[in-house]
């Protein structure tokens, strides 16, 4: 009887590999990339006493340590071992993204995955994966991009290590980014990364400035340089969330018997008059488009929708119900929306 049922779970075993193989060699593959940066990363405390690692980066560290202090203890974000190692990039890329989207309908391209749900993305550590799985998808029609990531969360699965590109980023970027990646550590709800990445992003730009403030008060020029910086990405993303409605609006007008080169010619022109007019919106940093080729597909305003399309609704709450207190709309969201 043993015999009998060690056969059939064996040959349960063999069929579901077979079935989801694609999913288990993804899941190997990202899970090895994922322990080669944290095998490579070193305690902090090993850059800090090296007399040879250069003092403006050990300003960094020590201010990343702030960082996370503050978000833990004034937020009352999860405390973890993340961000108490350093892996050296030493220039390199670490990590690139792939997103996919219809070539005239503004909706992601979802991926399945274990625990986690559905996202928009999928993240490779080999450079050839990645671009292999752009060329997959374009010619299925999608339109596509690949880009590396700042940094990532993994949720708790790994430990996070700090990234040696991190510490180019100014203080108030720098804050906005540790602590997005510390939100996702906190509050995490499957199959909404709308939900997850927009929220990440208000935490994380809102207490940039609180933190900010706190270590170095209001007129300091950390706390104007991020002011400057962030509001000219505000100006900026409701620009392109502005464009994503015309875009929107004109893939709603195109019929199954319209020439797909018809289809094609009008998305141009209208992405090319949302790209044009980014040099009359008024920034502390002007952007010109003139002498500019880019042009983006629909990837790109997928993107801004992610991470800023509910930027007012979450702004709203937190003022109208929570009176700007951040550590208790994280707490309310906490107990509201359980990890994962």
């Amino acid at each position: 009887m043993f015999k009998k049922i060690l056969l059939a779970f064996s040959i349960v075993l063999i069929v579901l590999v077979v079935w989801q193989w694609p999913l288990i060699n993804y899941g190997a593959r990202m899970g090895l990339g994922q322990l080669k940066i944290i095998w490579g990363a070193k305690p902090v405390e090993t850059f800090l006493k090296d007399p040879a690692f250069p003092d403006s980066l050990k300003t960094k560290l020590h201010l990343i340590e702030e960082i996370r202090k503050f978000a833990i203890d004034s937020l009352g974000l999860k405390d973890t071992e993340n961000y108490k190692t350093l892996f050296d990039q030493r220039g390199q890329e670490l990590m690139w993204v792939v997103q996919a989207c219809g070539p005239f309908e503004l909706k992601p391209k979802l991926w399945h995955f274990p625990v986690i749900g559905d996202l928009p993305y999928k993240g490779f550590f080999e450079k050839e994966k990645a671009l292999a799985e752009r060329k997959k998808l374009m010619d299925e029609k999608f339109d596509v991009s690949v880009r590396n990531p700042g940094g990532w969360s993994t949720l708790g699965w790994f430990t996070d290590p700090i990234l040696s590109d991190m510490l180019k980023r100014s203080d108030g970027d720098l804050a906005g980014l540790i602590i997005h990646e510390m939100v996702h550590s906190t509050i995490f709800i499957k199959d909404n990364a709308d939900f997850n990445e927009n929220l990440a992003s208000f935490i994380g730009d809102t207490a940039s400035y609180n933190f900010l403030a706190h270590k170095y008060g209001k007129d300091a020029k950390q706390y104007m340089q991020y002011l400057h910086e962030d509001q000219d990405y505000r100006i900026y993303s409701r620009h392109i969330l502005r464009g994503t409605i015309a875009l929107d609006s004109l893939y709603h007008t195109f019929t199954d018997q319209e020439p797909f080169e018809s289809k094609k010619e009008k998305k141009k022109w209208m992405i090319e008059k949302i790209v044009k007019s980014i040099d009359t919106l008024s920034l502390f940093e002007k952007r010109s488009t003139k002498t500019s080729n880019w042009l983006p597909n629909n990837t790109y305003f997928m993107s801004f929708h992610l991470y800023q399309s509910r930027q007012k609704d979450f702004s709203k709450e937190f003022n109208e119900k929570f009176k700007g207190n951040l550590k208790a709309y994280i707490e309310y969201l906490s107990e509201r929306h359980p990890f994962l």
